[in-house]
C-alpha cells in the first residue's frame, strides 16, 4: 500500500466513530484512531497517532489490558496469525485514568488483489454496558424474584369485538412461530402443554367475555422438538374513547427462572440447613426438605401452617420450646414490621417431640420501590454448640471447685513395696476402659490413685470429673450426676447437665460410693450396662462414653450381704478392685512424705528448714496415723507454721500414743485382744450394723470410717453379727 493510500486509511479509521486500529502482517500495532488514543491517553506526537510506530510485535502493547484477559487475548491473536483468519476477543482495556472497560474486538485481514496480506485492521466495540447487564443477569438468577425483570417479554392482546388476537414478533418467536405469524386460538393451544391446555382454554374464553377480568397465570408449551418452556401472563382490559374493548398484555419466557428454582431447590434439598421462603407478611412459600423432614410436614402443609407473627393465629408457636415463644414472636413481629434483617436463637420441636436450638437468619428482599417482596429465611442447627457451651460452663464450674478444693497431695510419694504393687496394678488398668473400685481407708489417697489412672489413660486429653457422694445431699445427688430440666424441681430455674455429661468421653471418679440411696444405685447401674441416663425431669435418652472409677472406705462386700448396697452393681463396680494401703503399712514411705510436704508448705510460708529433729522423725515413724497421709499432711502443715526455727519439729501434743479410736475406747495398742472384744460385742448389740442410730459405731462413739478401719485391722467378721437374713438385691 502507497504511503497516499495509508494515509487515506488513517483518516478513515479516525472519521469512524469507533476504536480502530491497524497492525502489520506480523502483528505489530502500527497505528490507533484518534478515539482510541484519546481514550488510551496517548500524548499528542505520540507515534501511534500517526502510523510510524516500530514495535516489533502487538505483544508490546498487551500491558494496556487488564492482567486476567492477557492470555485469552493473544492466543486468539497468535491464531489470526498463524491461519491470516479473522477472529474476536473479548477483553478489558485501561483508559487514561487508569479504568478499565470492556471491548469486543474483530481483527480483520486486508489483503491486496493478489492474496497478499496487507494490514491486520481492527474494530474495538465498546461492551461495558452489556458486560455489566450480563453480571447483573447472573446476580439476579440468585434472587428468583429479580429474573422476571431480564426475561424476555412480548405484548400480547385481544380484540374483545372482533375476537382477534394480535402479538408482538417477541411473542411469536416465544410461541415458536415466525415473526409476522397471525395468532389464532388453535395456533396458541397447539403450543400448550397438555396438562395446561384447559387452563390457557379459559384464559381465552375469559378475556373474550365482555365481564372478562384481568390476568396474572403461569402455564406452560409444549414445543415441537419437545422442549417445555414456562410462561407468566399478565394482562388486564383497556377502553378506548370509543367504548372499544381490548385485553393488553404481555407474556414472559420464565424457563430460566423455573429452571433455576427448580436447581435451586435440588441444592437446597441437599443442603443440611433449614431453608424457607416467607411472602412478604410472613406467610410460608417454600421449605427445603430438611426443614419438611425435621417438622414431619409436606409442602402444602407447611405452606397451610399459620403466620408465626401473628398473635391472633400463631398456632406454630407450638413448635417453639414454651420458655423461647415470648421471644419468638416480639422478636419477629417487631423485625417484620421493621422490615430488617434479623438473627435470633430457639428451641424448635421435631416430629418426634425432640427439641434442638436452632439460630435464625431472615432477610428481606426488596423491590426499587423499597417494598418487600419475599423474605429469606435459615434456620442453623447450633444444638451441639449449645451443649457444648453449657458443658464448657459446668466444666468451667467443676474446674473452679477443682482448683479451690484443697488436694492430697500433687504426686504419688514413696517407694515401699505396698504402694509399689498398687502402682503396677494401675499401670496395667489405666490403657483399659474397665471400671475401677478403689478402697482403702478415709486419707489413704484413693482419689489420687483415679487421677493416675486417668492421666495414663487415653482419655487422659478429656475431663477428668470427681464426685463426692457423701458431700451431696441425698434428694440432689441424682440431679448432680445426671442434671436436671428447667423446672425438675423447685429451684430448678434452668437447665443443667450432670456430672456424667461433662466427663462424656473421660473419667468420672465417684469418691465414697457406698453412700449412694437405692434409686441412684438403680440409675447407676444403668449407666454402667447401657451407657445411657435420663436428666432429672426429662424424657430424652442421653448417652455417654465415660469411665468410672469408684471409691469407697466401706466394705461394700459386707454392705451387699446387708442388703444396703445391690450386689448387681458392686459386681458392675468391682471389675478391677485396688486396695490402697494405708500409711501404717507403709511406714518405709514416711521419710520420704515428711520430706515432700515440709517442702510444700515451707515454699508457702517462705521458711527453709535444714533438717528434721531425730525425736521428731521417730515419734513421726512410731505413730499409726489413723488418719493415714491426710493427717499427715495436716500435722506437716500446723508445724511448719508454728516452727521457729531451721530444724523442723512437731509438738508431741499432736502425736498420742494412741488411734483415735484407742483414746475414746481408753485402751492401750497391747490390749488389741480386749479392743476386739469390745468391737465384737457393740456389732453384736447393733445385729451386724456399723453405721445409723443403732449402729456399732454410734454405740462406742466412733466415727463410721474409723471403726469400718478398727474391723479391718482387727480382722473382724461383721456379718456373723447379723441379726437377719439380707434382702435380695
Amino acid at each position: 500500500m502507497d504511503q497516499p493510500l495509508e494515509a487515506q486509511l488513517q483518516a478513515t479509521l479516525n472519521m469512524i466513530p469507533a476504536y480502530t486500529w491497524y497492525a502489520t502482517p506480523s502483528g505489530g500495532l502500527i497505528f490507533v484512531n484518534e478515539r482510541n488514543a484519546d481514550y488510551g491517553g496517548l500524548p499528542s506526537e505520540h507515534p501511534l497517532r500517526y502510523g510510524t510506530d516500530t514495535s516489533p510485535a502487538w505483544d508490546s502493547h498487551i500491558p494496556f489490558l487488564h492482567p486476567e484477559d492477557q492470555e485469552e487475548t493473544r492466543r486468539v491473536w497468535s491464531e489470526c496469525l498463524r491461519t491470516g483468519r479473522a477472529g474476536e476477543v473479548s477483553f478489558r482495556i485501561r483508559n487514561a485514568e487508569g479504568n478499565y472497560r470492556w471491548f469486543l474486538s474483530r481483527a480483520e485481514p486486508l489483503r491486496a488483489k493478489d492474496g497478499t496480506l496487507l494490514y491486520w485492521i481492527g474494530v474495538n466495540f465498546d461492551i461495558e454496558e452489556r458486560k455489566q447487564a450480563e453480571v447483573e443477569l447472573r446476580r439476579s438468577r440468585a434472587y428468583l424474584a429479580d429474573a422476571q425483570k431480564l426475561s424476555r417479554t412480548g405484548a400480547v392482546g385481544m380484540e374483545v369485538k372482533a375476537k382477534r388476537i394480535f402479538w408482538s414478533d417477541e411473542a411469536a418467536r416465544i410461541y415458536g412461530y415466525a415473526p409476522g405469524t397471525e395468532p389464532t386460538p388453535e395456533l396458541i393451544l397447539q403450543r400448550a402443554h397438555p396438562d395446561d391446555v384447559d387452563l390457557v382454554k379459559d384464559a381465552l374464553a375469559r378475556a373474550a367475555a365482555q365481564d372478562g377480568t384481568d390476568f396474572d397465570y403461569e402455564h406452560r408449551l409444549l414445543m415441537p422438538d419437545g422442549s417445555v418452556k414456562h410462561l407468566h401472563d399478565l394482562a388486564h382490559r383497556v377502553r378506548d374513547e370509543a367504548g372499544n374493548e381490548e385485553v393488553v398484555g404481555v407474556i414472559m419466557d420464565i424457563t430460566d427462572r423455573k429452571v433455576a428454582e427448580m436447581e435451586l431447590r435440588q441444592i437446597l434439598d441437599l443442603t443440611p440447613q433449614h431453608v424457607g421462603v416467607l411472602e412478604a407478611d410472613g406467610r410460608p412459600l417454600y421449605a427445603n426438605r430438611v426443614t419438611l423432614e425435621y417438622f414431619g410436614v409436606t409442602i402444602d402443609e407447611w405452606r397451610a401452617l399459620p403466620q408465626a407473627h401473628d398473635p391472633q393465629r400463631a398456632s406454630r408457636l407450638d413448635l417453639v420450646h414454651p420458655d423461647d415463644r415470648k421471644h419468638f414472636l416480639d422478636e419477629r413481629r417487631k423485625r417484620f414490621l421493621e422490615g430488617t434483617p434479623h438473627e435470633f436463637e430457639a428451641r424448635m420441636r421435631r416430629h418426634d417431640g425432640t427439641l434442638r436450638w436452632f439460630l435464625f437468619r431472615l432477610n428481606p428482599l426488596k423491590d426499587d420501590r423499597g417494598q418487600i417482596t419475599r423474605w429469606y429465611g435459615t434456620a442453623t442447627d447450633i444444638d451441639d454448640r449449645k451443649t457444648a457451651e453449657e458443658r464448657l460452663l459446668q466444666e468451667n464450674v467443676a474446674l473452679r471447685e477443682e482448683v479451690d478444693k484443697a488436694s492430697m497431695f500433687e504426686e504419688i510419694v514413696g517407694g515401699s513395696p505396698a504402694l509399689t504393687a498398687v502402682l503396677a496394678r494401675v499401670s496395667k488398668v489405666a490403657n483399659s476402659d474397665s471400671t475401677v473400685l478403689i478402697t482403702g481407708e478415709t486419707g489413704t489417697g484413693k482419689e489420687l490413685v483415679a487421677r493416675a489412672i486417668h492421666r495414663r489413660s487415653k482419655r487422659s486429653p478429656r475431663a477428668f470429673i470427681a464426685v463426692n457422694c457423701a458431700a451431696i445431699p441425698r434428694d440432689l445427688i441424682a440431679s448432680e450426676l445426671f442434671g436436671h430440666e428447667k423446672g425438675a424441681f423447685t429451684g430448678a430455674v434452668q437447665r443443667r447437665l450432670g456430672r456424667f455429661e461433662l466427663a462424656d468421653g473421660g473419667t468420672i471418679f465417684l469418691d465414697e460410693v457406698g453412700e449412694l440411696a437405692s434409686e441412684t444405685q438403680v440409675a447407676l447401674l444403668r449407666v454402667l450396662q447401657e451407657r445411657e441416663f435420663e436428666r432429672v425431669g426429662g424424657g430424652d435418652r442421653i448417652r455417654v462414653d465415660v469411665r468410672v472409677i469408684a471409691a469407697t472406705n466401706r466394705d461394700l462386700s459386707a454392705e451387699v450381704a446387708e442388703g444396703t448396697f445391690r450386689q448387681d452393681l458392686f459386681y458392675r463396680l468391682n471389675v478391677f478392685p485396688l486396695d490402697v494401703p494405708p500409711l501404717r503399712e507403709r511406714r518405709e514411705d514416711l521419710p520420704l512424705l515428711v520430706e515432700y510436704f515440709i517442702g510444700r508448705y515451707a515454699r508457702k510460708a517462705g521458711k527453709r528448714f535444714k533438717r528434721v529433729s531425730k525425736r521428731t522423725l521417730d515419734r513421726l515413724k512410731a505413730y499409726p496415723w489413723p488418719g493415714n497421709i491426710r493427717e499427715l499432711q495436716n500435722v506437716i502443715e500446723r508445724s511448719v507454721i508454728v516452727s521457729d526455727t531451721d530444724e523442723f519439729t512437731v509438738d508431741d501434743s499432736w502425736l498420742p500414743g494412741g488411734t483415735v479410736a484407742d483414746s475414746r475406747l481408753g485402751l492401750s495398742g497391747r490390749l488389741s485382744a480386749h479392743e476386739k472384744e469390745i468391737v465384737e460385742e457393740a456389732l453384736r448389740s447393733s445385729g451386724g450394723r456399723v453405721a445409723g442410730p443403732a449402729g456399732a459405731a454410734a454405740r462406742l462413739g466412733l466415727p463410721r470410717s474409723t471403726l469400718e478401719s478398727k474391723i479391718r485391722l482387727l480382722k473382724i467378721n461383721k456379718s456373723r453379727f447379723r441379726s437377719r437374713a439380707p434382702r435380695s438385691s
